[in-house]
Formats: C-alpha cells, sequence, structure tokens
C-alpha cells in the first residue's frame, strides 16, 4: 500500500468553530436570536445554567443559519476537497448542534459522517474524543483543530493539524511539532477598521454650539468640546462592533461590508465584546467630568441607537428619521456639555439638513444594490421603485433647510448677535451647494461614502465651509 492508499485509509476529521469557519456559532447564534426578539436576552441565563449543550440546543432551535454566507478558511477546505476528491473519507466532528452542524455538511458536500451537539451531550473535548476513538479507534484518525478544546483529541489522533491557533493550541503545537495551519494575525488597521475611526469626524457636530455662540477662544469651553467628543467617539464605536454584531449574515452578503473584521472572521466576537466594554467604560468615565445633562443625552444616544440597531433600520422612513435624529443628538450633546442653549433655528436646521444626507445614503443603497422589483434591500424597508420619492424627500429637505437658515438670518436674534448680518447670507447658498452636490454625485453613483465623512473629507466642501466660517466670523465682529 503506498502512502497516499495508507492516507486515505485514515479519516480526516474536521473541527468546525475556529478551525474550518472564522467564526464561532454559538456566538453568531445568540446575536441572531436577540435580533429576532431582544427578549430572550432574559432567557439565556436560564438556558446556560443547564449547560452549554442546553444553550446550544436552545438556541438552536429557535433560528437558522446561512451555510453559504459563513467565513470558511478556503486553505482548509480547499485541502478539504481535494482530499475527499481523492477518495478519503472526511468527518465533521463539532461541538456545534447537530442542526447547524447538518445544514453546512449539506452545502459543502464534502463530509462523510457528521459528529456534533445532540440533545444534552457537548461534543468538545473529552467527549469529542471518546466519540472518534469509539468511530476509529485511538490513533485511527487525523484531527485538524485550534483552541485548547482539542487538546485531548490532538493526543488521540495520528496526526494533529494545529488551524488558526489560539496560546493553548499554540503551545501544544510548538512542543509536538505538529503540522499547523496559521493565518494572518489581526493588525493595527484591522482594529481601526473595527473600531470604524473615519466615522468619528461626524462627532465634530459637537463643536457646532460652541462655534455659533462665537466662543471660539473659550478654553475651558475647546475642552469641555474635546471631552465631549471622546466620549461620544467611544460609545460611537461600541455601538457600531454591536450592530456589527447583529448584522453579520447581512454584511457577508454585501460587496465590501464583508471585509469588515468580523463579518470575515479576521476578529472574533469575544474580541469585540471585550473591545466595548473597554470602549464603553472610556465614554462613560470621560462623560462623568462633564455636566449630568451631557450624560443625559449621551445616555439617550446609546438608547437610540442601540434601538436603531436593532429595529429602527428595518422599518421604512423611521429609519432615516432617527439618523436624522442621531446627528441631531451630536449638536445636544455639544451645547450641553459647554453650557450653551440651542435655538430652535438650529435645532430645525438640522433635523431638515441630516434627514436630506440620511436619505442620500438610502439612496445610494437602492442604486447600488441589485434586487428585483417589489424585492426589500436585505435588511431595509426600501424597494428599488422607492428610489425616486426617496430622492425628492432628500432634496425638498435640502430645501427646507437653506429655508430655515434664511428664515433665521431675517431673525431678531440674528441682528442682535451680529452687527453685520449680511454677511452671513452666503450661508444659505454653501448650504444648497453642499446638499445639492451631494445628490448630484449619488445620482451619479459617484458617492458611497457616509455622506457627513463625505462633505468633511471632500476638498471641495471644505473650501465652501472654510467660506461659510470665515463668513461668520467677519459678520460677528
Amino acid at each position: 500500500m503506498d502512502a497516499r492508499s495508507d492516507r486515505n485509509a485514515i479519516p480526516f476529521a474536521v473541527d468546525l468553530d475556529g478551525t474550518l469557519i472564522a467564526t464561532d456559532l454559538l456566538w453568531e447564534g445568540l446575536f441572531i436570536l436577540l435580533k429576532k426578539n431582544p427578549l430572550y436576552i432574559f432567557l439565556v441565563p436560564f438556558w446556560a445554567a443547564g449547560g452549554a449543550a442546553q444553550l446550544k440546543q436552545a438556541i438552536a432551535q429557535r433560528i437558522d443559519i446561512d451555510p453559504a454566507s459563513l467565513p470558511y478558511r478556503e486553505g482548509l477546505l480547499c485541502r478539504l476537497r481535494t482530499e475527499h476528491a481523492e477518495g478519503r473519507k472526511i468527518v465533521l466532528a463539532t461541538g456545534t448542534p447537530r442542526k447547524f452542524a447538518d445544514a453546512i455538511a449539506a452545502h459543502l458536500g464534502i463530509f462523510d459522517r457528521v459528529l456534533a451537539t445532540d440533545g444534552f451531550d457537548n461534543l468538545t473535548s473529552g467527549k469529542k474524543r471518546a466519540s472518534l476513538i469509539a468511530a476509529y479507534g485511538d490513533g485511527g484518525f487525523d484531527y485538524a483543530g485550534n483552541s485548547r478544546h482539542d487538546l485531548q483529541v490532538f493526543d488521540a489522533a495520528r496526526t494533529a493539524i494545529v488551524v488558526a491557533p489560539d496560546r493553548h493550541a499554540a503551545r501544544w503545537q510548538a512542543a509536538h511539532g505538529a503540522e499547523t495551519m496559521p493565518t494572518p494575525k489581526p493588525t493595527l488597521r484591522t482594529v481601526v477598521k473595527m473600531l470604524r475611526v473615519h466615522q468619528w469626524l461626524k462627532n465634530s457636530l459637537i463643536a457646532v454650539p460652541m462655534v455659533l455662540s462665537h466662543e471660539y477662544f473659550n478654553t475651558d469651553m475647546i475642552w469641555e468640546c474635546l471631552l465631549a467628543f471622546v466620549s461620544f467617539s467611544a460609545v460611537a464605536s461600541a455601538i457600531y462592533i454591536l450592530n456589527d454584531f447583529f448584522d453579520l449574515a447581512l454584511d457577508r452578503k454585501h460587496a465590501t461590508k464583508r471585509n469588515r473584521p468580523f463579518a470575515s472572521g479576521a476578529l472574533t466576537i469575544p474580541f469585540g465584546l471585550g473591545a466595548i466594554a473597554v470602549l464603553l467604560a472610556i465614554g462613560i468615565g470621560t462623560g462623568l467630568l462633564l455636566s449630568p445633562e451631557f450624560l443625559a443625552v449621551l445616555g439617550g444616544y446609546m438608547v437610540v441607537t442601540t434601538a436603531y440597531s436593532l429595529s429602527f433600520k428595518r422599518m421604512l422612513l423611521v429609519d432615516v428619521l432617527t439618523l436624522a435624529g442621531l446627528y441631531t443628538i451630536r449638536v445636544l450633546a455639544g451645547a450641553a456639555a459647554t453650557g450653551v442653549d440651542v435655538s430652535f433655528w438650529l435645532l430645525a436646521f438640522s433635523i431638515f439638513f441630516f434627514l436630506s444626507l440620511a436619505l442620500v445614503k438610502r439612496f445610494v443603497e437602492l442604486r447600488t444594490t441589485a434586487i428585483p422589483p417589489g424585492e426589500r434591500i436585505a435588511g431595509r424597508g426600501y424597494r428599488t421603485e422607492d428610489q425616486e420619492i426617496v430622492a425628492q424627500a432628500g432634496m425638498a429637505s435640502a430645501f427646507s433647510s437653506a429655508l430655515v437658515l434664511a428664515l433665521y438670518m431675517d431673525s431678531v436674534a440674528v441682528r442682535e448677535l451680529y452687527p453685520h448680518p449680511w454677511l452671513i447670507w452666503p450661508l444659505a447658498p454653501i448650504v444648497l451647494y453642499l446638499t445639492m452636490r451631494v445628490w448630484i454625485l449619488a445620482r451619479r453613483d459617484e458617492m458611497h461614502d457616509d455622506p457627513v465623512v463625505f462633505i468633511i473629507r471632500d476638498w471641495r466642501s471644505q473650501i465652501v465651509v472654510l467660506i461659510g466660517a470665515v463668513m461668520l466670523v467677519i459678520g460677528g465682529w
């Protein structure tokens, strides 16, 4: 018998979570369940008290997964397909509930047998080892795994293949000289993508009340704005991570979002949960240095953004109204942090202006997502035929924001605050330029970013905003 025939006579068993796929279906299933109904959070502790197997089965009974969207380890999967084609018996040996394991096995079509968690028998560590030995004998199988739960199975396998090892599996591999299939380690860039640092630019809206009150050189207010910026940025990043957990399946079907750290499997959900805890500690801790009013606004922001992630983002029009409100909340946060009063005019302008930009986001999604007429965008409340009404509403909101600004500039408040109010009249056409340009670029399919971030980054918009800022300063002298 040659080497290949001898190898093919030995089954190749492979673990699933963290090995064949770059994620953990227990964590993913938990967030799918909570997205389905957040009230399940109160049942999870009771299920967990009954053991890991009961928790897994309780989740699996209530949800389904999409095997086609999972982040498979392509190197290992290619190897399994090759060996299956050569006649080798391939076994999926996993602690994942049988419902999920069977769905994945049916999708891939390369497994001759599936060993998985059934009932209250959690097939990990010693139980997985015992099942494989009972089926194939001690040393009668090769095994690919990745974590401390696989160490006992490694010891019983003829050959161990350590895939993307955690620190326990890495130590075992080094001590035994086993074959390894490492994967790229997360880099600083991966963490930056997780935090969505570019989205922090939106938190510069916190400085708007200070600027409009002409307190440009008030060091106390500047310091308060900086603290508020840090607080909001940390909390926003925590909510972005949580949002990514709820949208994993949707993101993996998206042309660009599939590359996000959690959707691609570059970062694990437990790592993200730890990051959320740290970010919330930073955000709330920094917020404690500011006024109670700021903490109240920050708390409201956290509640609304979480509700948006869980539900509002899938509701027609509610989503864009919520987004407009979240932009406006940042203005309110700046007012609360610095003690500056926010006028009716500023709030009215903010709602219309940011509603227009929120509608741009949905318009771009409708333009770039290929869906048949009559069907909704995945995870949204919009259909292809809604493009025109979304665009019309967006342009109407843009002109409404300019109208509010024009009325404000002719008000008594402006004449009291600005010695030369006529100098700030160019602000109205500036606002129209910014919003109309965004809409024109969106219709040309030349704008694929968050519109607020786009305006802040775009050099033409920067020049126009700078002109407006100069007019504000001169008009206030």
